[in-house]
């Protein structure tokens, strides 16, 4: 059986641009990086963290799939035997 949480490499590489889209955001509203002049630094932050979490969706959204394929086959067969 191949393993719940092994993902497709597009899958994971969207699940690496969100975790460093939400960095980016926390190192903005720290402070530690600062935002280009013609946007507001808050207002960066929090599209990038929209992003982020909009980005890592698809992997969460996959894993819960699986998982409830693993733990109830029963539901997602489709070629049931009547008896």
């Amino acid at each position: 059986m191949r393993n719940l949480a092994t993902l497709p490499k597009p899958v994971l590489l969207l699940e690496v641009l969100g975790v460093l889209a939400v960095i980016g955001a926390l190192l903005l509203v720290n402070g530690w990086i600062a935002a280009p002049d013609f946007m507001a630094q808050k207002s960066l932050a929090t599209l990038l963290f929209f992003l982020g979490i909009a980005l890592m969706l698809p992997a969460a959204w996959l894993m819960m799939w699986r998982t409830a394929r693993a733990m109830a086959p029963q539901l997602f067969n489709h070629n049931h035997k009547k008896k």
